[in-house]
């Protein structure tokens, strides 16, 4: 009897839990008030990012950076890549494209950079030709050299069917470039990551459409400084839609799939496909051993 009261309690806890992960969504009355904490709830929920322990530089007894691709073809990163088509979905879900975009452009995300060594900072203005293309087709100058003196008075101003307008989505992007630390804490005898970077890979928004687009790295942010952004933002849970697991969780938790492309090294941090020329495999080879490397340095220590 207390083993089936024991079994009882532990099912009506998980419950609890479960229901209180709705986000609102069994106490609202109007849809709008869906995904809307009351200030009680919010003070109650305590709900911030785990923050990150302090560790001293003399507690690091080995450190390497990499860099690694996410490809968010792979099954297990598309909670990073979806919703694309976000008319279909509630508010509440957004791809991380979306995510990073918006609050760039609301100004709550500001370390953001052109390169992956945070040397030279970027505006929404430096990026505004990568987010939008804008261009008059061939109809349109057309219809302006028929009646170029109209046009050139102001008279007559050319009609929005006559201009191209293109804009880089969360259906784009190609993946996303991350930086990381693999570190020793000799303080706890452990091999720890901490990352450091991401970058979305897109093509620019005049490419779209075309076949086997260049792509380049949009941006880099300074992944510490954006972390209570994304802690907010929460991503899609395929096991357990009400348990969803924010985006500062996965990330963290390395709840996704990389391939290094390069370490830092002698030779000014040269990426793995400079010296691994032509060949995928061998390529793939490569960032295995360099993982593997750094995962032998801690099965070392404890050998004797």
């Amino acid at each position: 009897m207390k083993i089936k009261n024991l079994l009882y309690g532990a099912f009506l806890l998980a419950g609890s839990i479960t229901v209180s992960a709705q986000s609102n969504l069994l106490n609202a009355k109007t849809p709008e008030e869906i995904g809307k904490k009351t200030a009680a709830q919010m003070i109650s929920d305590n709900d911030k990012p785990l923050p990150y322990g302090y560790v001293h530089d003399r507690d690091v007894l080995m450190g390497k950076t990499i860099w690694e691709f996410i490809d968010i073809d792979e099954r297990i990163n598309f909670p990073l890549y979806y919703p694309i088509d976000t008319a279909f979905v509630g508010k509440e879900r957004r791809s991380l494209f979306d995510v990073l975009v918006k609050n760039i452009k609301n100004g709550k995300i500001k370390e953001v950079y052109a390169d992956d060594y945070f040397n030279t900072k970027k505006t929404i203005n430096d990026m505004s030709s990568s987010f939008t293309y804008i261009d008059t087709i061939q109809a349109g100058f057309d219809e302006i050299n028929n009646y170029y003196d109209d046009y050139k008075s102001g008279k007559k101003v050319l009609d929005p069917q006559f201009i191209n307008k293109q804009d880089l989505t969360a259906q784009d992007i190609s993946g996303y470039r991350i930086k990381g630390y693999w570190y020793f804490d000799k303080r706890q005898g452990e091999l720890k990551y901490r990352l450091l970077a991401l970058c979305p890979v897109t093509p620019e928004a005049r490419d779209i459409g075309k076949d086997n687009p260049d792509v380049i790295d949009l941006f880099w942010v300074y992944f510490p400084a954006i972390r209570d952004v994304l802690h907010e933002a929460k991503a899609f849970n395929d096991k357990n839609s009400a348990m969803p697991i924010t985006f500062d969780h996965l990330l963290n938790s390395r709840r996704f799939n990389g391939v290094i492309y390069k370490e830092e090294n002698v030779y000014g941090d040269r990426e793995v496909q400079q010296y691994m020329k032509d060949n995928s495999q061998n390529q793939l080879l490569e960032s295995e051993r360099i993982k593997e490397k750094i995962r032998s340095f801690e099965s070392d220590m404890w050998n004797y």
